[in-house]
């Protein structure tokens, strides 16, 4: 059987469609129909990756509680947002709980299957054999691959696998502007603008809450990003 993935939505056939097609692309895929009914399966076992949408039966942010649930229990599960729900506000509030991606439903399944193994390939990437390991150490930021694990000061930053490979393209060339279309295709995310400057602000806020003083990633406007050397 292929990598486990769990797909979170309340309509019975959008559900079952999407079950069937990941199934067809080699995935073991399973679905379910509630938050609740999600949350007791993934206490018994977490699934390799996990799709969701918002709104589901009786709670129209069910997905979001959901999604803070999962990110408590790890912090680095992919996490995919698919949903009909593609307002910015809704967007940047999925992103923000620590989702690695967000579709919106009229994404064409080869799309989400494109989506899905890039999220798998940058976290197969990142787990290097252990004697290969490399570990950057940049000032007070250490970085190690393997462990896919980023501290500063010696205290870890809690980072999603998006959020990790962002800074991890960030870090190697301290100094250089890495512009928006560099940060996906290094990532390998395929997102607009607004959700690289999203990822950003969230790395910013999460290296904060562990050293207030930091001031790391630098905003070249009308460019990128860059690590100040």
């Amino acid at each position: 059987m292929g990598r486990s993935i769990a797909i979170v939505e309340d309509e019975p056939l959008i559900r079952a469609n999407y079950v069937e097609a990941l199934n067809r692309f080699g995935y073991d895929a399973r679905g379910y129909g509630s938050r609740r009914e999600a949350s007791s399966a993934f206490a018994m076992r977490l699934p390799e990756l996990v799709i969701i949408d918002i709104g589901l039966g009786d709670e129209p942010e069910g997905g979001f509680d959901l999604c803070r649930e999962l990110r408590a229990k790890s912090a680095t599960l992919p996490l995919i947002f698919l949903t009909a729900r593609d307002s910015d506000f809704d967007v940047i509030s999925g992103l923000r709980l620590g989702a690695d991606d967000y579709l919106s439903k009229d994404t064409s399944l080869h799309q989400l299957a494109a989506r899905i193994a890039a999220l798998f390939r940058r976290i197969e990437s990142l787990k290097a054999p252990a004697s290969s390991e490399t570990v950057i150490e940049h000032g007070p930021l250490k970085l190690e691959s393997e462990r896919m694990r980023i501290s500063w000061n010696g205290e870890e930053v809690p980072l999603t696998v998006t959020e990790f490979w962002m800074v991890h393209t960030l870090i190697r060339f301290p100094g250089h502007v890495k512009n928006r279309d560099q940060l996906m295709r290094e990532a390998e995310l395929v997102v607009d603008d607004a959700t690289i400057t999203s990822h950003i602000k969230r790395i910013r806020k999460k290296f904060i809450a562990v050293a207030p003083e930091f001031d790391a990633i630098e905003t070249v406007h009308g460019v990128g990003y860059r690590w100040r050397p």
